[in-house]
């Protein structure tokens, strides 16, 4: 079930197009590192041509690498952030 979540939310939102903001939980967590990649470019592909915003939750920092911002939590507090 997992490994279809990310394609299908992603479609859902291509198709669309008009939600401003997307909230995805692990994403690419089930991910190979080339399925991976793909995602992250559509979502920066969607980010520029549609103005989305996605905020992304993960336990991958390559993943948080690809992005603009990134704020750290710790114990369910903000321990940080970043551009």
């Amino acid at each position: 079930m997992r490994r279809r979540r990310a394609p299908t939310l992603l479609a859902q939102v291509r198709q669309d197009g008009q939600q401003s903001l997307v909230l995805a939980d692990e994403p690419t967590g089930n991910l190979d590192s080339a399925r991976t990649d793909e995602i992250l470019a559509l979502l920066r592909q969607l980010n520029r041509e549609h103005g989305q915003t996605f905020i992304l939750v993960t336990h991958d920092a390559e993943v948080g690498e690809t992005c603009d911002r990134v704020v750290r939590m710790r114990d369910g507090r903000v321990s940080g952030a970043a551009r």
